[in-house]
């Protein structure tokens, strides 16, 4: 294990578990990725070396400051994308857990802005809070690979998230943070496409009944109260048990 600090068996168990559960979930293929900030360090966070979600094993979590830099010598190389964790860590204190994901039902509300991505079910309350939006050509020009790879564009990207739990990345995919757990970062990116596949669904049938901002803020609390009951349930079929 190329971690310097020590953490608690547990609490790596379930960034693997994370990783697994996104790819089972659809939320992540052979790319996207997910962190949580060390329990012991707030000033530095824990994620997998570059390598596809679902192989991900606990001795391949590594430990990086908020520069995205490693906190050991010879420990693997992490993503490409690893500012965009360690920026929005840097810019959110309240942010325990991040996920950046290409999941395909979110993507085309990032390339339609105005279609705006919307609580149509109760299972995606904390989208009520509102959906941001990154622009990748404000910070780094027309010809980017699109990829958040320098810390100049993870600043943009965390400024643009601001106090939301969501941003949307045109041509790329979505961002989700907790402030409670990875199990929260987990749930939200699951239900994030969820339920815009719903919202596309009902789009085709007519115009939606969204829930209003109560309705949605009343689902969010009720959920985050009963994170373990999915949570059990896909740590279950993920290890097979």
């Amino acid at each position: 294990m190329t971690i310097r600090s020590k953490v608690d068996p547990a609490i790596l168990d379930d960034l693997v578990d994370a990783n697994h559960i996104l790819y089972a979930q659809s939320v992540v293929d052979g790319f996207g990725h997910v962190s949580m900030r060390h329990p012991e360090n707030p000033e530095r966070f824990l994620i997998a070396r570059s390598m596809a979600p679902a192989l991900v094993t606990a001795p391949d979590i590594v430990e990086l400051d908020l520069d995205g830099n490693a906190t050991q010598p010879s420990t693997p190389g992490s993503y490409l994308e690893r500012f965009i964790h360690s920026e929005i860590y840097r810019a959110r204190p309240d942010v325990v857990a991040v996920v950046h994901s290409h999941s395909p039902g979110i993507i085309p509300f990032g390339v339609v802005p105005d279609a705006g991505l919307k609580p149509i079910s109760h299972m995606g309350g904390y989208l009520g809070d509102g959906v941001a939006h990154y622009e990748i050509r404000d910070t780094g020009g027309p010809a980017t690979d699109m990829l958040v790879k320098t810390p100049e564009l993870g600043r943009a990207l965390a400024t643009s998230l601001g106090r939301y739990s969501i941003v949307l990345m045109r041509g790329h995919g979505a961002t989700m943070v907790g402030t409670a757990s990875v199990r929260q970062a987990v749930y939200r990116a699951v239900y994030a496409e969820k339920n815009a596949r719903l919202q596309m669904e009902a789009l085709r049938l007519g115009t939606p009944i969204y829930l209003t901002r109560e309705e949605a803020k009343g689902a969010a609390l009720a959920n985050d109260q009963n994170l373990d009951r999915a949570w059990q349930l896909w740590k279950r079929e993920v290890r097979g048990e």
